[in-house]
């Protein structure tokens, strides 16, 4: 390998954490706000006189908009400090929670959540660019822990918390807390995150050169295929529960309890793993998801047989992020918003073909179908990751990402 130049080496001996931090704490306040409307919908529809199902659309115009932010945002900013760009998203969040809270009517309220998409699309795809700058190279795949960390929090406590506080104060209230929580995030940013100047190439040709690669691509079916067969399983994990074991509410609220808990243990687990041997970690966090699915699904008869399942699910899906996302750092050194965009617009996209196709499954053939095509779905994921054509630098040694004061 070449010499690292004495600047370089500098910078890697430098970390910026509280930046890393204030990623975290970014992503958190935007991810709660995506989740929110799922414990707020029927006070949301009673309170602008529209249908559940119409409020309902709050979450798809989020989703919609993600997909595209995550894909272009690199884009359409090319040459713009990427500090400003993260600054600005989480401002955009927080104007997007401000607009919801006082919508008069359901078109300000779905424009507002096109807004959180975009900021949700374009800070996710952006976020393992940015922290490359901010950390050594051998300490990347920590670094997405901590910011994906926020992810996991933020999936476990929204729901809950919303409903809690949308009894107490009422739904506004809560998207007003939830935009005071994003300008939290927002001035930690803007204490610890340095100037970034965008690295290589940006625009549609950096972007169309990251897709001819073969094994992007189909590493990105991989990703479709293991994100998809989670929420493919997990968005009727409730029939599927019942139909397995019979569990009441109050079974399943523990349940779910103990796959937030296993999910925010592997989220920790993941970021050491992936710096220390990626290859174990693309296998072991996919695999783990898959078999938890069946094994709640052939042993969920007995309490521990369901609840072991649920925990191997959980502790799979939080690893996943940080190990897909350190793939693609480690597959496009030299694109790495480019590679995190489109990881980003395929789980979203995942989201929606999953729950789509787990839909079908569960009202042709039975709750327990999802589950089942869900797990060899991200087995089948988790072998294709490993299988790929690769280089003794991409899964021995740490991306070395150009960072600012490179320039």
């Amino acid at each position: 390998m070449t010499a690292t130049p004495a600047h370089i080496a500098k910078a890697d001996k430098t970390a910026s954490w509280g930046g890393v931090v204030s990623l975290g704490l970014g992503i958190f306040a935007i991810v709660m706000s995506e989740f929110l409307p799922a414990s707020l919908l029927p006070r949301i529809a009673g309170s602008l006189d529209v249908s559940v199902g119409a409020a309902g659309q709050s979450v798809t115009m989020t989703a919609v908009a993600a997909v595209f932010s995550a894909l272009f945002i690199a884009v359409v900013l090319p040459r713009t400090d990427r500090r400003r760009v993260m600054i600005s998203l989480t401002a955009l969040a927080i104007l997007s929670n401000v607009l919801v809270a006082l919508a008069p009517g359901l078109f300000v309220l779905l424009s507002a959540r096109l807004l959180l998409g975009v900021a949700l699309g374009g800070f996710w795809a952006m976020a393992t660019a940015m922290a490359a700058h901010l950390v050594p190279a051998d300490h990347l795949g920590r670094a997405l822990t901590v910011i994906n960390a926020g992810v996991a929090v933020a999936t476990i406590v929204a729901v809950p918390l919303g409903a809690w506080l949308g009894e107490i104060w009422g739904w506004r209230a809560v998207f007003f807390i939830a935009a005071i929580v994003a300008a939290l995030a927002l001035l930690v940013q803007a204490a610890t995150l340095p100037a970034v100047r965008p690295t290589g190439v940006s625009g549609l040709r950096a972007l169309g050169s990251t897709l001819r690669s073969g094994v992007v691509v189909v590493g990105l079916v991989a990703v479709l295929l293991v994100f998809g067969g989670h929420f493919g399983g997990f968005t009727y994990i409730r029939p599927a529960a019942e139909t397995v074991s019979g569990i009441d509410a109050g079974g399943l609220a523990v349940l779910l309890l103990v796959f937030g808990a296993a999910s925010v243990l592997g989220t920790l687990l993941s970021g050491p793993l992936a710096d220390r041997a990626l290859r174990a970690a693309v296998f072991l966090f996919p695999a783990v998801l898959g078999l938890g699915m069946l094994v709640m699904l052939l042993a969920g008869e007995s309490i521990t047989g369901l609840f072991t399942g649920a925990a191997l699910w959980g502790f799979g899906f939080g690893g996943i992020p940080t190990a897909v996302l350190s793939w693609g750092a480690r597959t496009v050194p030299t694109r790495l918003e480019q590679i995190g965009g489109l990881i980003v617009t395929v789980c979203n996209i995942a989201i929606a073909v999953g729950a789509s196709v787990g839909g079908v499954l569960v009202d042709g053939a039975g709750a327990t179908y999802a589950l089942t095509v869900g797990g060899i779905a991200a087995i089948v994921g988790a072998l294709i990751l490993t299988s790929l054509p690769r280089t003794k630098r991409q899964w021995s040694q740490p991306v070395n990402a150009p960072r600012s004061n490179q320039f």
